[in-house]
């Protein structure tokens, strides 16, 4: 049977469970604040705590790998085990790896979060697509082939990304639209929604390319790098109603208290329908 598209599954997940991704993002300072040890029983406490808390009603979980790898072999047990546990509850799983390389070594990546029958099989992961958008090729494949989905690094929120991401390309084009373009041309004719997304952050003001992809647009920076809910119409024009806004320290801060983060993550998700219905 061909696995449904991950689009697809977005598209209901965003309108029956509201606009959201969490981040899970177990850095030092936030395990500290929650009155854990910054090692491995810490980082199982926290990761288990923000899964049964959310994955039961929020869209997407976006676990950082890094934060896990830090701890080597058994912080990827916890990473594992994160994923089995937030996917069997209902959450879409967005693996936050941004990888990008070349040839058999993109494919060994691919095979790491998109292939079903790996322990990190993920929904979806992030990539990048700076070695050119064609080196993307064997994630592209596979998340189809499994159906799952990829976002492609666009326009992030770091100011260090302009210096590449509005670079001007051979044809004229910033690199970042040349980027945009090609995910364009991956989802056409998907529907209700592309499996292809864009990572483009929610802190740009005015992102001053043309968003309209067919497909979902990851929005970091909502929370505590300075962007509201209130702040994505500006940035996503007509694309609005596509776009997945991230939110991490934003909502873990009110951990370690379950419903401190239920509340949290629910209100906004609030906001967000606010502003993309214009109400």
């Amino acid at each position: 049977m061909t696995p449904e598209p991950f689009g697809a599954r977005l598209r209901h997940a965003m309108d029956t469970r509201g606009p959201l991704c969490v981040g899970i993002d177990p850095h030092a300072s936030l395990l500290t604040s929650w009155g854990l040890n910054d090692d491995i029983a810490g980082l199982e406490r926290f990761t288990r705590t923000v899964v049964e808390a959310l994955a039961d009603r929020v869209a997407v979980l976006k676990p950082q790998s890094a934060f896990f790898e830090r701890f080597g072999s058994r912080g990827i047990a916890v990473l594992e085990k994160a994923v089995e546990e937030a996917r069997a509850a209902g959450a879409l799983v967005l693996m936050d790896a941004k990888r990008g390389d070349i040839g058999s070594t993109m494919g060994a990546y691919a095979a790491t979060y998109l292939d079903q029958e790996s322990p990190l099989f993920s929904d979806a992961v992030t990539v990048s697509p700076y070695l050119g958008f064609g080196s993307l090729r064997p994630a592209l494949d596979a998340a189809a082939a499994s159906g799952a989905g990829v976002f492609v690094l666009a326009l992030t929120s770091n100011p260090e990304g302009a210096e590449v991401q509005r670079a001007t390309a051979a044809d004229g084009r910033p690199l970042a639209q040349l980027m945009l373009d090609h995910m364009a041309a991956e989802n056409e004719g998907a529907a209700p929604l592309g499996s292809v997304g864009a990572v483009v952050g929610a802190t740009l003001g005015d992102a001053g390319v043309n968003l309209a992809i067919n497909g979902p647009l990851l929005a970091p920076g909502i929370g505590a790098q300075g962007a509201t809910p209130a702040d994505l119409p500006a940035v996503f024009g007509d694309a609005v109603g596509n776009v997945v806004p991230s939110v991490s320290r934003g909502v873990l801060r009110h951990g370690p208290d379950a419903s401190g983060l239920r509340e949290a993550a629910e209100r906004f998700a609030d906001e967000v329908r606010g502003a993309v219905s214009g109400s």
